[in-house]
């Protein structure tokens, strides 16, 4: 069974099939309203660390790097992705992220994870 697991930037305008909205980026976006948002959930502590993402820095060509080594910190929140793939296995997640790249960030990571079991 596939999960219906999504990637979306919050800036793009939100739907009913996005099913469960989730933020996953440890600082609120700039110039987004909370009701704009229209999240079911904010993650925090699924972002990167600080030291990740500042080394990653949206350098596609570390993407790879990046993706192993946020994978190795995702490791200790596996609890929380479990209950992301819970919840895809009920209906559509959205993983919503900030960042201005769509193929190379933390959302796309976090996807391929929960999907992949």
């Amino acid at each position: 069974m596939a999960l219906d697991v999504r990637t979306k930037r919050v800036y793009d305008e939100a739907d009913s099939g996005d099913g469960h909205r989730v933020l996953i980026d440890h600082v609120w976006p700039r110039g987004i309203s909370r009701e704009r948002a229209r999240l079911d959930e904010w993650a925090r502590e699924l972002a990167p660390s600080d030291l990740l993402r500042k080394w990653f820095d949206h350098v596609p060509e570390r993407f790879d790097e990046f993706r192993g080594r946020y994978r190795a910190e995702l490791a200790d929140r596996a609890d929380q992705v479990d209950e992301l793939r819970a919840r895809a296995k009920k209906g559509p997640v959205t993983i919503v992220y900030a960042a201005r790249d769509q193929k190379h960030n933390n959302a796309v990571v976090l996807a391929e994870l929960v999907r992949d079991g």
